[in-house]
């Protein structure tokens, strides 16, 4: 039997989630519980009937079932605040309240609905998403060439405080789909689409483009852009300029020059920049996928001396690799991130994504917390539309001690880019700051909704462990020790404050106490 409800079905026979064509990673439990509560849609569903389903009866806190609800709701788009699908009946249970479809269909059948998933809201701005382009060239290899036109594209658009534009690692979630734009629009809630295509042939290069409402369908704009190679820079401003011109008419001209910037003039090196990003986006989960991008950008800047943007996001990883734990930092660490972080500054003075990186890189690893939080703060007066800049953000607030500003900058992220491989850290920063405020139980959720996008994220162990000895659940909190220290087999309470980020020393300690009840050894 299938489910369909939203964009999402259930499929009880094959115990696999679907949204769309995408089968989506759920723990068994969890989906044990959101088959029970769709099962029993048409009842309210108390809280013992839960336990005795899904846990047999066995003793069960409700810190543990919320958490389990809270990560339920997450897989499928809802939330504890909206309950559009979970509603929770205060000292009565729980009901599913989404509407539902029953399908029964052969094994294998195409999981499809005809319900339309409810819109993200518009935002009060001209909101835009740009997709991949299509390769049309014959060289599989092009296909990062094709993605530098959208990324560059992306950048330049960002730029307008006067437009809301998805982040690139959200927008390249639908590379290879064949989506309505409909759909696009929904998912991610923009008013418009740009699609297009690149065709490489020689020494030769067309950009064709065509802008789409997505409440019509209707083609608001289409262009086509035919050139050298060795102008592609040239070429990729007068789309920009093109798209803003159609979306946007009111801009100044002063605004439409500011969006005519050049990463590189160097190919070889913006080819090596795009690789990077391409292996960067499973930053959180492989040490090999973190070194090799920190290779490409590292490849680069060898190419292209002067390529601001490649010193920022190979400072920036060098973070990740503290984080998770994958390197000793040294003093010749310290030293080439500060270098690689002043030289990204020196060069992008005007570049949101390189005073951001470099600001967190500061912060974190040289634990420069003033000028690195005022690299970002400037990253975001640049481009307010730039989701990594947002997350920096946050996690610059929790290092202050400030951590509801902290929730509000992750939440920005988020909503700028709703699918982003960054989602990880944005849950685990937010889990960080619930932590700071004192309130472990939404922190130990966060943790967990962090930890099911990764399971082997160490920030989101720690954390989890330490909310939850806090809020005193030792079982949970020395099962996520456990997985912890078997990734990292050397860490102790006394060597924490070399892993983490700069935190206040009350902070520190509060995090350091947390983790030793939950039996990290001193």
């Amino acid at each position: 039997m299938r489910y369909i409800f939203d964009d999402y079905a259930i499929d009880t026979d094959r115990r696999e989630l679907h949204r769309g064509a995408d089968v989506i990673a759920v723990a068994p439990q969890v989906f044990d519980l959101l088959d029970y509560l769709i099962r029993n849609r048409e009842r309210v569903v108390s809280k013992d009937d839960l336990i005795k389903v899904i846990w047999n009866g066995r003793s069960v806190s409700d810190a543990a079932l919320a958490t389990r609800l809270n990560i339920a709701r997450s897989t499928i788009g809802d939330s504890g605040d909206e309950q559009r699908l979970i509603r929770t009946l205060p000292r009565k249970g729980f009901r599913f309240v989404g509407q539902v479809q029953e399908a029964p269909g052969p094994p294998g059948a195409t999981v499809t609905g005809n319900l339309e998933a409810p819109a993200l809201p518009l935002p009060d701005k001209p909101s835009v998403a740009v997709l991949p382009f299509a390769n049309l060239s014959s060289d599989p290899e092009q296909e990062f060439f094709a993605d530098g036109i959208v990324e560059d594209i992306i950048t330049a658009l960002s730029r307008f405080k006067a437009l809301f534009v998805i982040a690139r690692n959200s927008s390249f979630t639908y590379r290879g789909r064949a989506v309505d734009v409909k759909q696009i629009g929904r998912e991610l809630g923009v008013r418009y689409v740009l699609e297009g295509s690149v065709r490489k042939a020689a020494n030769r290069v067309r950009i064709t483009g065509q802008l789409v409402d997505t409440a019509t369908g209707a083609h608001l704009w289409a262009d086509r852009f035919d050139g050298d190679v060795g102008d592609i820079f040239d070429l990729q401003d007068r789309v920009t300029e093109s798209v803003v011109g159609a979306i946007a008419p009111a801009v100044e001209k002063a605004e439409i020059e500011r969006a005519k910037r050049k990463s590189t003039e160097s190919l070889d090196a913006y080819a090596l920049y795009l690789r990077g990003l391409a292996r960067s986006n499973q930053f959180a989960s492989s040490r090999k996928a973190n070194d090799e991008a920190l290779r490409l950008f590292n490849s680069a800047i060898e190419l292209d001396p002067d390529f601001a943007s490649a010193y920022g996001r190979a400072a920036f990883y060098h973070v990740h690799a503290k984080a998770n734990g994958w390197t000793s930092v040294t003093a010749n660490e310290i030293a080439e991130v500060k270098r690689l972080a002043q030289r990204a500054v020196e060069l992008g003075k005007d570049d949101a994504i390189a005073l951001a990186a470099s600001g967190w890189a500061l912060a974190y690893v040289v634990r420069d917390l003033e000028a690195g939080a005022a690299l970002i703060d400037r990253a975001l007066v640049l481009n307010s539309n730039s989701a990594e800049a947002w997350y920096c953000g946050g996690w610059a607030k929790n290092f202050l001690g400030e951590p509801e500003p902290a929730i509000a900058r992750f939440a920005r992220a988020m909503r700028l880019s709703p699918l982003d491989p960054l989602a990880v850290g944005i849950r685990g920063g937010t889990a960080y700051a619930h932590f700071l405020l004192g309130r472990y139980d939404e922190a130990a959720s966060w943790a967990a909704m962090a930890l099911q996008d990764n399971p082997d994220y160490q920030p989101g162990l720690r954390i989890a462990a330490a909310s939850h000895a806090m809020a005193g659940r030792p079982e949970q909190a020395h099962e996520a020790t456990a997985r912890l220290r078997q990734l990292h087999p050397a860490l102790r309470v006394s060597t924490l404050k070399d892993l983490v980020g700069p935190w206040r020393a009350e902070d520190l300690a509060r995090y350091e106490e947390g983790l030793r009840q939950a039996g990290l050894p001193e």
